[in-house]
């Protein structure tokens, strides 16, 4: 896992107002700050030493000289996208618009795939497949994700359930074990009824995996298994759009890894599927 500069980007709303600071100054000056001492970043942000130290260890770094070098190689990696998130402008064309949701969407999910742990993608795959059953958690927005991943589990003929409100949630949760598997779906990664359900799923022995935007959080820390996504600021507040997609492209991830797991039998149960929805189209 890559992407140094992504994880600053996404952990901005996390920060302190001291770290921020320091955040904010190596987004505006990457280049730079690789040939700085720590003392030398400090002095120009007026922060103590102690606090890029602790903003480097936030950042999952061993200091500030690991962080260096993690952005040195993010700068040099091929296709790095320099340009950060665009806001929509009311007075855009639609022209406009078209382009920065295709921007935003773009960059979310190739700033996604250098920050998702494919180590994390195996041990969650590998979790679900030996579960005795799985169930998937979401409300809103991620209501919608986490039924896009039962429709494709349910076509190859795997067993889970989804959790759309609290209610659901909580039910499922209670007669939960060991053997079982919970994912939490939330941008955020704070939302209540998801929070409370998912407590209560680990209290019974549940394994944890969750789909959340990068940072601490409620959900991810209370997770076996972290998948994050890339979340800025400026995409959060054009409504989480691009996170979305980004969520989407896992599950999709997780559902070819579950698929691709007995390949020939998968198959023809897509083969199965798809012949008994084509029967049902009006000629």
């Amino acid at each position: 896992m890559h992407g140094s500069l992504i994880i600053i980007e996404s952990s901005l709303s996390d920060l302190n107002p001291s770290e921020r600071r320091v955040a904010e100054y190596i987004l505006e000056h990457p280049d730079e700050i690789i040939n700085y001492s720590v003392q030398k970043l400090a002095d120009l942000t007026n922060v103590s030493v102690a606090t890029v130290v602790r903003l480097s260890k936030k950042l999952k770094c061993k200091g500030f000289q690991d962080l260096k070098l993690k952005i040195a190689y993010d700068l040099n990696e091929p296709g790095n996208i320099q340009r950060g998130y665009a806001e929509i402008d009311k007075d855009y064309s639609i022209e406009e618009v078209t382009q920065t949701v295709f921007h935003n969407n773009t960059k979310t999910l190739r700033d996604t795939e250098r920050i998702l742990s494919t180590e994390n993608i195996k041990h969650a795959f590998e979790l679900i497949v030996n579960s005795r059953k799985t169930c998937i958690y979401g409300i809103g927005a991620s209501a919608l994700i986490a039924q896009d991943f039962k429709q494709k589990l349910t076509r190859i003929d795997y067993w889970c359930d989804v959790g759309r409100s609290f209610d659901e949630q909580v039910t499922l949760s209670a007669n939960l074990s060991s053997e079982d598997v919970v994912i939490a779906i939330s941008s955020s990664g704070q939302t209540k009824d998801i929070v409370n359900s998912t407590q209560l799923a680990k209290e019974k022995g549940a394994i944890i995996i969750s789909i959340t935007k990068y940072g601490d959080n409620p959900i991810s820390n209370l997770s076996d298994v972290q998948l994050f996504v890339s979340s800025s600021e400026k995409a959060k507040r054009s409504g989480a759009m691009s996170s979305r997609i980004a969520m989407l492209n896992i599950i999709d991830i997780l559902y070819i890894c579950i698929a691709s797991n007995d390949y020939l039998n998968n198959r023809q149960k897509l083969e199965n599927t798809r012949k008994a929805i084509k029967n049902n189209k009006l000629k």
